[in-house]
């Protein structure tokens, strides 16, 4: 009897979960809260069944669920990984898992982009499209000033290049157990990505143009903006990494949660570097620059 409770294949059944459900349930209550808050933003009423929930609290209530379940969901995951449950196939599922969220993500920035060669390319394009009487014909749009390409977003591209060196070398340092230069590194790409972060926020605030102004501010902030939000996920990414480091969490031969957050920062590093010689480069040339 004792051996047929043995595990005998390299598959992990996970134990029943009650973070599925939990997260769904913390979604939902989230995107209604999202569609109440901005009701609430317009001092409209948002009315659910016979109530008004036109109010921010619901959208921040289901914010608390969905964080708590990605806290939860992942710690019961590193539990696993220190039980000896990531096996070969295990831990080859999971890679797969990580490469398939990438490749999502990068539909997400394939949108932007057409968005933006969509809008750029055809700003000539026959006079019924509301895009032509809006550009004047040409891209950037007529009266448009642009940012300089080589001043604060040259600075920013120097510093994700930089970050994704110190990430390699943080992988680096893990792999042959060298313990304080992993943390060194970690810390370093960190403090980038906070850099950039408060560059690009900088950028934002004394831009020539607004979001609403134009076809070509809405596809900027949209294309940016977007990555500079995965900029912030991926920093939070790399300080969990940092702190599970202290703790003593990774191995040489086990340390896909340091592997996944580093393979999400350089697919960041590669989008900024489409970002900069389109977005900003590419467009910028021949037009007014706003200094």
């Amino acid at each position: 009897m004792a051996d047929a409770h043995v595990k005998n294949h390299d598959y992990h059944i996970v134990d029943p979960s009650p973070w599925p459900l939990i997260g769904s349930i913390g979604g939902l209550i989230m995107a209604l809260g999202g569609v109440a808050y901005m009701r609430y933003l317009q001092e409209e009423s948002f009315s659910f069944g016979s109530v008004d929930i036109a109010n921010p609290w619901l959208f921040y209530i289901g914010l608390i669920i969905v964080l708590y379940t990605m806290y939860a969901w992942w710690a019961d995951t590193i539990k696993e990984a220190d039980n000896g449950d990531h096996t070969r196939v295990v831990s080859l599922h999971l890679r797969y898992g990580m490469i398939m969220f990438i490749a999502s993500e990068v539909m997400f920035f394939v949108a932007w982009f057409w968005a933006f060669f969509d809008a750029s390319l055809f700003a000539g394009e026959a006079a019924q499209f509301a895009r032509a009487e809006h550009t004047g014909g040409h891209w950037p749009p007529v009266g448009i000033e642009v940012l300089d390409p080589y001043h604060l977003p040259l600075f920013n591209t120097v510093i994700l290049l930089l970050s994704g060196t110190t990430v390699a070398w943080a992988h680096h340092a893990l792999v042959h157990n060298q313990r304080g230069m992993l943390k060194l590194m970690l810390f370093i790409t960190i403090a980038l990505g906070v850099l950039f972060t408060f560059v690009q926020a900088y950028e934002y605030a004394h831009a020539p143009f607004t979001f609403s102004e134009s076809i070509y501010g809405a596809t900027f902030f949209m294309a940016t903006g977007f990555h500079g939000f995965h900029v912030l996920i991926g920093t939070v990414f790399l300080t969990v990494c940092l702190l599970r480091a202290m703790a003593g969490h990774f191995k040489p031969e086990q340390h896909f949660g340091f592997e996944a957050a580093a393979w999400y920062w350089h697919f960041v590093d590669v989008v900024w570097l489409f970002l900069f010689f389109s977005v900003y480069v590419w467009a910028s040339w021949g037009a007014a620059i706003a200094h």
